[in-house]
């Protein structure tokens, strides 16, 4: 492992942090602060990856020549319909009734800015969630919580009580919000490989067996 941070990640959320630490790079973080308002008629796989990029260029004022920035952004779109975080909690409990009893999707945008030479590279995860039917009474307590009120969608997928999601058979890590098979992946364009398995420490740290590492690690168009 290098003296310095290898990897500056775009991002101060403690998920993506948790989420990185599975490759056991050196790695630095900077808050990237974007307009995430949409373009009109933007499809939801431009809008995320137009703010990876951003947040990816946004940060670059902070890495060092030798350093990569790795951003990511992350939506749920329902039946073609962007749905960021939550304005308020009425906001939040109007999301995840819609959200409840059946599937939509998560998509992520990664972008990976090589600060020596100022190589972009991108790519895109697209993950089906399936939700379950929770009652009226659970959104009450999970919006009282305030858990719902900074994440897109208006839930955590990880969240213990809540535990929103029915069954998945994709990419759990992008649902969080860095799909790190998909970081792997383009990482290994310019070299630079982690220092731990990836996929084991994702499985093993989020209690999930996934489905679709070894064919994204492959190259293949799975999320």
């Amino acid at each position: 492992m290098s003296e310095g941070p290898v990897i500056l990640l775009a991002s101060i959320s403690p998920r993506r942090r948790e989420l990185i630490a599975f490759g056991n790079w050196a790695f630095s973080v900077s808050a990237a602060d974007v307009d995430e308002s949409e373009r009109p008629g933007e499809s939801p796989s431009r809008y995320v990856l137009r703010l990876a990029e951003a947040k990816a260029r946004a940060s670059a004022a902070n890495a060092g020549k030798a350093q990569v920035v790795a951003a990511a952004d992350t939506t749920v779109v329902d039946k073609g319909t962007i749905l960021g975080k939550p304005k308020d909690a009425a906001d939040a409990t109007q999301m995840l009734t819609r959200l409840r009893g059946h599937a939509h999707q998560v998509y992520t945008g990664l972008a990976v800015l090589k600060m020596d030479t100022g190589q972009l590279l991108t790519d895109l995860c697209v993950t089906d969630v399936p939700m379950r039917n929770y009652s009226d009474v659970e959104i009450e307590d999970y919006v009282r919580s305030g858990d719902p009120l900074d994440k897109a969608g208006a839930y955590a997928i990880q969240h213990a009580k809540f535990q929103p999601v029915e069954s998945m058979r994709g990419c759990f890590a992008s649902v969080m919000g860095l799909p790190m098979c998909h970081l792997v992946r383009t990482l290994a364009q310019l070299n630079i490989s982690p220092h731990a398995d990836v996929p084991a420490n994702c499985q093993k740290s989020l209690h999930y067996s996934c489905p679709v590492s070894a064919a994204i690690l492959r190259g293949e168009e799975a999320g």
